[in-house]
């Protein structure tokens, strides 16, 4: 089989594979049953076009832009040949960064909040990298797939259906990936959880639960070192100020929805959602600064509930006032069994039994036999060198990486516009459900019908 046909469904097959025999890109493989024929109406299973080299350039250096452009820089034939930030020193900080690596300065546009439309109509670049405040997303993701680059946008990648849906369809008539970076897919234990579900260790799934549970209170009211408030602290907080939902749903949803085929023989089909009261940015601000002048909307808590096609639930929650420790909840429920994250435990209904003990299997010497089992390949590969080198914990890199071989490979990415679409959803139909008292909101089908075809 030509690695040209080589869909996302034998990614995914090939994570159920452990220790020598698990396959991904790099050493190719056979693909059991036949594959759905590329459309030129339908972005699924389309690969990259292959090169040699991946010229990269990024829209938004600041936090997030630097740490993803260290990460480009140590996977192998990547050049990063332009960046656009309208903040000076976020561009002498890029300077900085590259002569360090005793690379070329790259090109450089600051000229004014549209300048990114000329780094993105250069002939010279593959793949535009975006990670800008998230009301830009999908501006400059369009202007990358118009000018016929793929686009990586950081999560989410849009804050309206309207946004989505052009999203999509752009990237299908411009034959462009537009890929939503969510960088908690490559997570270790993501990974892990994801090759567990593939082999039927949890037997048929169910239900999961996704979250973004992380106490941004000191993020949003940074300064740098001359006093003046970063690009985050203002733009994040703001949002605050005009929407009542789920304002950040992709990174616990993104994983859950591979561990459920989202797409891939199942679809998100509805969800409703609920806000508690707004308490703690106030309280935080009135103390701090006995007030901004600013009037918080936005409920501490949001809680949504989506269904499945097949009649699979996802609890997804989103909280960054409150004061309590991180959680992606990241937790998945079978028939045999169950994962559960933030402390990582596992419950397998046949070891139960075995041992008559109703508890959790948890611990870093009882879950070891099952991390050595079912560590996915990507992280056998490189993992090394993402935890030397890569954020959060070395996710980052692994991402990067995965994009970049794909890209040299002309192999399809792992995700597509239709799940940078369906991920974000939850973003405008949460607002609109928590409007509504918690009404039903239909997810839309972004893949018109295609998905039931990817099993």
């Amino acid at each position: 089989m030509s690695q040209n046909t080589l869909s996302r469904r034998l990614f995914l097959q090939a994570t159920a594979l452990t220790g020598a025999a698990a396959t991904v890109g790099a050493s190719g493989g056979s693909q059991q049953g036949s594959t759905v024929p590329i459309s030129p109406k339908t972005m699924l299973g389309v690969p990259f076009e292959k090169v040699d080299k991946v010229r990269i350039g990024i829209i938004g250096a600041g936090r997030r832009g630097q740490s993803v452009m260290s990460d480009l820089l140590n996977v192998p034939r990547v050049e990063i040949r332009a960046v656009c930030d309208i903040d000076p020193l976020m561009i002498a900080l890029t300077k900085k960064r590259f002569a360090r690596k005793g690379l070329p300065e790259p090109r450089f546009y600051s000229k004014d909040e549209r300048d990114f439309e000329n780094l993105c109509s250069q002939d010279d670049l593959d793949f535009i990298y975006i990670a800008t405040p998230w009301e830009w997303h999908a501006k400059q993701a369009l202007c990358a797939m118009r000018n016929g680059k793929h686009a990586g946008v950081e999560v989410p990648a849009g804050v309206t259906l309207p946004e989505l849906w052009d999203l999509v369809r752009t990237s299908e008539q411009t034959r462009k990936h537009c890929l939503m970076l969510e960088n908690c897919c490559y997570g270790d234990n993501e990974m892990m959880v994801l090759a567990m579900a593939r082999q039927g260790l949890f037997g048929t799934i169910t239900h999961g639960e996704a979250a973004y549970i992380h106490d941004l209170r000191m993020v949003m009211n940074e300064q740098d070192k001359e006093g003046r408030y970063v690009s985050e602290a203002t733009w994040r907080r703001a949002w605050h100020t005009r929407e009542n939902g789920n304002l950040y749903p992709t990174h616990g949803l993104g994983p859950v929805c591979w561990y459920m085929g989202i797409h891939r023989g199942d679809r998100l089909d509805s969800l409703v959602s609920m806000s508690s009261l707004e308490a703690s940015l106030s309280e935080d601000q009135e103390a701090r600064f006995k007030g901004r002048g600013e009037k918080y909307v936005c409920g501490d808590m949001s809680t949504t509930l989506l269904r499945t096609v097949k009649g699979r639930t996802i609890m997804m929650q989103h909280d960054t006032v409150s004061p309590r420790p991180y959680t992606r909840h990241n937790m998945l429920q079978g028939t045999k069994g169950a994962f559960a994250d933030y402390p990582e435990r596992l419950y397998l209904d046949e070891v139960a039994r075995k041992t008559k003990k109703h508890a959790w299997i948890e611990g870093e010497e009882a879950l070891k036999p099952y991390r050595e089992q079912y560590v996915h390949e990507l992280w056998k590969r490189v993992g090394e060198l993402a935890r030397k080198n890569g954020g959060h914990g070395g996710m980052d890199y692994i991402m990067c990486y995965r994009v970049v071989e794909c890209m040299l490979q002309g192999l399809p990415p792992d995700f597509d516009v239709y799940d940078a679409a369906a991920w974000s959803a939850p973003f405008p139909l949460s607002i609109a459900s928590v409007k509504g008292g918690g009404s039903l909101q239909k997810v839309p089908d972004y893949t018109q019908g295609r998905w039931e075809r990817q099993a």
